[in-house]
This record gives structure tokens, C-alpha cells and sequence, in this order.
């Protein structure tokens, strides 16, 4: 399976609670909520087509506790996001927890990294990465993604947990697909497109 990762970040790279002012306040974080007065339909359809393309789930602590909080109360047969994340395997990394009780979900035991690579050499479409932000850093870390979906949001923050930590391997992406909603929401697509290269400006190759 292809490991792909779906995040909200704003123009400044901050990932942290971009669903709700409670969502995630550590480290004193107050702008919580920072996506919702930029929500528009064709985000949602950008969102509902991502999430269709999912064979199975991997989710960090703090996002699965969310989503299992929320998504197993809806119980519409056909909503498109509510089916594949109640319906598939949902892998979840911790060191935390001590039991998973969502359906269709299993805790990640030992080595993070050497279960994901086991995941991503099953047969399948696209192992999910949704929000996430410590576990995000781990895969960047490791170089396990292979695909980005940013919806970059037209503000700035100047405080919050980034998407990019210092530990992310240098590599080169290739922009697969792009276009801006009404509200001025960037939705890129980036793939992994090998090692870092660099030059001079200027000078010929």
C-alpha cells in the first residue's frame, strides 16, 4: 500500500487543532478552529474523494481519540467518510494507550516504523494518514511517505506545532495535482520524486 498523509496546514506550516478551539491546546495553544471560516463544498468533495481511495488507517493517538469520539455516532449506511473509517482497519500508534475499542482497530505493538513498513508491503491501495501531527513526524523522519495532500489555508498563525520538524529527511516532491477553492484553500498533491538535488542559480548543468 502507498502511505499517504492528509493535513490541514496554514501558511506558516502549523498543523496543530485545525478543527476546533479545543481540539488540541498543549504548549498553550490558543487558535484552535483555524480551517472551519474557510470550509467550502469542493474542500469537502476534495476530502470525500481522498478518503475513497482508503484500503486501511493509520492515526496517532490524539487523532484517533477524536475520530472514535465522533464517527462511530454516525451511522448514515453510505456517508463517505463515516463507512471506510468505521468499516476499515484502523491502525494506531501509541505509547500511551493500552487498548483500542473502535472496530476494525488495532494497536501497534513494538517497533512504529518496522510495523509500518510491514503495512505498507501488504497488498492494497492507500494506507490513511489523517492529522496525526507526532506520528507524522516519525514518518517524515523515516522517509515512509509517499504522498502529500496539504490544504493550505490562507492564514497565519506564528505559534503551534509544525508540519515539517527538524527531523525530516531532505527530499524532493513532485506536485501531482493542484487547484484553489473559492475561499482561496491551496489543495496540493505532492509525491515523493527521489533524493535532495541542489545547484547554483544560474549556472549551467
Amino acid at each position: 500500500m502507498e502511505l499517504t498523509v492528509t493535513e490541514f496546514v496554514t501558511l506558516d506550516g502549523v498543523v496543530q487543532a485545525p478543527g476546533g478551539p479545543e481540539e488540541d491546546t498543549s504548549g498553550g495553544f490558543t487558535h484552535g478552529g483555524w480551517v472551519q471560516p474557510h470550509f467550502s463544498e469542493e474542500m469537502g468533495a476534495h476530502i470525500v474523494d481522498i478518503f475513497s481511495r482508503a484500503d486501511a488507517f493509520l492515526l496517532g493517538r490524539g487523532t484517533y481519540e477524536i475520530f472514535a469520539g465522533y464517527w462511530p455516532r454516525v451511522t448514515t449506511p453510505d456517508h463517505p467518510i463515516a463507512r471506510p473509517l468505521n468499516t476499515l482497519p484502523k491502525y494506531v500508534a501509541s505509547t500511551t494507550l493500552r487498548r483500542v475499542d473502535w472496530a476494525n482497530s488495532t494497536l501497534l505493538e513494538g517497533d512504529t516504523v518496522e510495523a509500518v513498513r510491514r503495512l505498507k508491503a501488504s497488498p492494497g491501495r492507500e494506507l490513511q494518514v489523517h492529522g496525526s501531527g507526532g506520528l507524522l513526524q516519525t514518518l517524515l523522519a523515516h522517509d515512509l511517505v509517499d504522498v502529500l495532500h496539504l490544504h493550505v489555508i490562507p492564514v497565519t498563525l506564528g505559534s503551534g506545532r509544525r508540519l515539517f520538524g527538524a527531523g525530516t529527511q531532505p527530499r524532493m516532491l513532485q506536485l501531482a495535482a493542484s487547484r484553489i477553492t473559492p475561499n482561496g484553500v491551496a489543495l496540493l498533491t505532492y509525491r515523493r520524486a527521489g533524493p535532495l538535488r541542489t545547484g547554483t542559480i544560474g549556472q549551467l548543468d
